[in-house]
């Protein structure tokens, strides 16, 4: 019924007031997740010919744009938050529970097992979009103005440990990853 898709609609709105640690290029201030979710979707079509294993770019881009709106509900999880991953899963399982409710059972059943696909990590399509998530972020950081990893005590290994998803799925762009974090960190912590 068209009522529920329009509640569902609305409610996507609250995405774009749910602030993420990292800052836009410009440094004026962090990203929402409606802004990340639209930066990775089109990364993902723009680089989708350095996956090595064959991906369905489409459904990799209806992942990318579902997965995050659990965090209208459970917030954003800083990555490097260890305490806040302790109870992350539950939290964003209730809130997929509610928000993917909201649609039709068919509707709500397919973006549910997009998101659950993407948190597993299992498939090829999820590890390609797993690695665009990573990626965009590692970007705004050595390219903006506002680095978030000089923020917070966040050392390469933190980081390299949540580039393995790019690993898994394409050499190109796990090289040009490390590259620029290796630079960022030579340059501005030493470590």
């Amino acid at each position: 019924m068209l009522e529920e898709e329009i509640k569902f609609i609305l409610e996507l709105d609250k995405m774009k007031s749910v602030y993420r640690r990292t800052y836009i290029t410009s440094g004026d201030r962090r990203e929402n997740d409606a802004e990340h979710s639209f930066h990775i979707a089109l990364m993902a079509h723009l680089l989708k010919d350095y996956a090595d294993k064959p991906i369905d770019v489409d459904r990799v881009c209806k992942m990318l744009l579902a997965h995050d709106l659990v965090e209208i509900d459970a917030g954003d999880t800083f990555a490097y938050d260890t305490k806040g991953y302790e109870d992350k899963n539950e939290r964003e399982l209730k809130a997929a529970n509610r928000l993917y409710g909201l649609l039709k059972e068919d509707q709500g059943k397919e973006f549910f097992d997009l998101w659950l696909e993407f948190e597993e990590m299992k498939t090829n399509d999820s590890l390609y979009a797993n690695a665009m998530d990573r990626l965009q972020p590692i970007m705004m950081n050595y390219y903006g103005k506002v680095a978030t990893w000089a923020l917070y005590p966040i050392s390469r290994e933190m980081v390299y440990k949540r580039l393995e998803p790019i690993r898994e799925i394409s050499n190109q762009l796990w090289t040009y990853a490390c590259n620029i974090v290796d630079d960022y960190f030579d340059k501005h912590k030493g470590l």
